[in-house]
């Protein structure tokens, strides 16, 4: 009788033992790494952004992570710009093909005149976003717009409050 409550003992500890485990690896089980990435060439000009993303998939409807944001933009004799932060983003699928998100990004841009083209030759200030989206999901890419609801026409780095984006998932 001892040896069947030590059998049924040791049992029910490998069993908790084995279901810790598992928690761990179902957590990285429901993160997905994505991103994008921008390239823009032109006469004298260059822009490059590498703006990598993490989320947590709570369920099938909601994810929510963070992401960083790189980006260097240059015009020949007349700028250099990097701008450098980082975002939070939620996520949810009301049915799989729509994505909503939210997205809070604050970054920290660092620009150099040309002395000709500006009184002021270096500029360095941090500024906000707040981007409400709507996309397409098709598999792992996701196409759609979003919305700065904090632009500022003389304020914001970006031209336009309305964006474009492309999202991919891995």
């Amino acid at each position: 009788m001892k040896s069947l409550y030590l059998s049924i003992a040791f049992i029910f500890v490998s069993i908790l033992s084995f279901s810790q485990d598992n928690k761990n690896l179902d957590f990285w089980d429901n993160v997905r790494f994505g991103g994008g990435l921008g390239l823009n060439f032109g006469n004298g000009f260059f822009s490059g952004t590498l703006a990598p993303q993490a989320v947590y998939d709570f369920n099938p409807y909601f994810s929510a992570g963070l992401g960083l944001t790189g980006s260097y933009s240059s015009q020949r004799d007349v700028f250099n710009s990097t701008i450098l932060g980082g975002s939070i983003i939620a996520l949810t699928n009301p049915f799989p093909e729509l994505q909503l998100s939210v997205e809070l990004e604050q970054v920290n841009v660092n620009t150099s005149f040309d002395s000709q083209f500006s009184g002021q030759s270096r500029d360095n200030f941090w500024t906000s976003a707040l981007f409400l989206g709507v996309g397409y999901r098709a598999g792992n890419v996701i196409f759609g717009v979003r919305y700065d609801v904090l632009y500022d026409e003389d304020e914001s780095i970006y031209a336009d409050p309305w964006l474009p984006f492309v999202r991919f998932w891995f």
